[in-house]
């Protein structure tokens, strides 16, 4: 008997685990469908609730994981990441949406939505504040922008997004020229004359026809005649003044303006 009893708490206890285990009572959305989730997702996040967004559209997923309403949810959640500013899951959620629909007619969203978030990885409104030049930075957030911009523009010429990915493409180009001559720059002031030189260089055969390309020449003169290479440095001063005959680095009159960078 004492057997039967036990038996029977056990089953007892398994049956409260179990019914514990489903949809807690004080859950809002027990009973909604998917089109209720995503409505009120949406709503949150149009009010700028990103976290309470990112949750209806997480659990949307979770629910009803097939149909149009959870891929929706899928690339929504990217959007929400971003707008919360929490850039590795924005990049993780992009990632997955191109991953796992490579044809969705809004994939071409995806792609700009990562790249966006690199981009303001390298932007940055505290960087921004602070005046700090963005050349300055580490240039990898740039570098990625950059390709993820890339791929759209190449695979999706006709999106809606392509025009604005190629600008920012243009910008990030000037940054990371502007970044290989700051470089060059501080080689210079430190005397490391042939590292100075080197990234210069860099700048004017990988970057060209950038804005930071006059002063990449102007090091590059100063490089060279530190060095002794006469016959370098003349060439390097020959092509400045042809390519910038206005230039006040030729006058020794060069100051550094009002940042390019500052001017997105």
């Amino acid at each position: 008997m004492a057997k039967i009893t036990l038996r029977s708490l056990a089953v007892i206890g398994a049956l409260l685990l179990a019914g514990c285990s489903g949809t807690p009572d004080n859950d809002e959305t027990a009973g909604w469908n998917a089109q209720r989730i995503y409505s009120e997702a949406k709503a949150e996040l149009g009010e700028g609730n990103y976290e309470r967004a990112i949750k209806l559209f997480e659990k949307l997923e979770a629910r009803y994981p097939y149909g149009r309403f959870a891929q929706q949810a899928q690339l929504e959640v990217a959007y929400a990441y971003f707008k919360s500013e929490e850039p590795a899951s924005a990049l993780a959620a992009s990632d997955r949406f191109i991953k796992l629909h490579p044809n969705h007619p809004n994939v071409d969203y995806a792609y700009y939505l990562k790249g966006l978030v690199n981009f303001n990885e390298d932007l940055g409104l505290l960087g921004a504040l602070a005046n700090q030049d963005l050349s300055e930075r580490d240039p990898q957030a740039s570098r990625e922008a950059f390709d993820t911009f890339r791929d759209l523009v190449v695979r999706f010429p006709d999106s809606r997004y392509a025009e604005d990915a190629s600008q920012r493409m243009q910008y990030l180009v000037n940054s990371l020229s502007a970044y290989e001559v700051h470089v060059a720059r501080y080689y210079l002031k430190r005397g490391a004359y042939l590292a100075s030189a080197n990234r210069a260089q860099t700048a004017i055969s990988t970057y060209p026809e950038t804005p930071a390309t006059e002063e990449a020449l102007y090091i590059l003169t100063q490089a060279y005649d530190a060095l002794g290479m006469t016959e370098l440095r003349d060439d390097a001063q020959r092509v400045l003044a042809q390519s910038f005959p206005q230039s006040a680095y030729l006058t020794g009159d060069a100051e550094r303006g009002s940042a390019w960078w500052k001017l997105w």
